[in-house]
């Protein structure tokens, strides 16, 4: 069960989608993973990939920063739109696949 987040260049929320029998705490998850990847503009797999291998300073880089995977910036034309968040699974690597297919979606 997925929660869907989708935020403009600024990461301001403009979608939200809660399928029934996500936890809960996927909701501000899902908005954090887009946050970060818009306001970046890189997929949160690039923070969770520092951190994995030994850079922990990325967590320093702003408090609203989520390292986890799931968060994709939304490119139309080679500019940014936005950015989508998807959090719910119990391994966040899975949470890329729903996350991915959203992004390209736009193409």
């Amino acid at each position: 069960m997925y929660t869907f987040a989708v935020v403009d260049p600024t990461g301001s929320l403009v979608y939200f989608e809660k399928m029934d029998g996500a936890i809960y705490a996927s909701t501000e998850i899902a908005m954090r993973k887009a946050r970060t990847a818009a306001t970046f503009k890189r997929p949160t797999k690039a923070f969770f990939d520092a951190m994995e291998s030994g850079h922990p300073f990325v967590a320093t880089l702003t408090p609203e920063l989520t390292a986890s995977i799931g968060g994709i910036p939304l490119m139309v034309d080679g500019k940014i739109i936005g950015a989508i968040g998807v959090s719910g699974s119990p391994s966040g690597p899975t949470d890329l696949a729903p996350a991915q297919a959203g992004a390209d979606a736009l193409k």
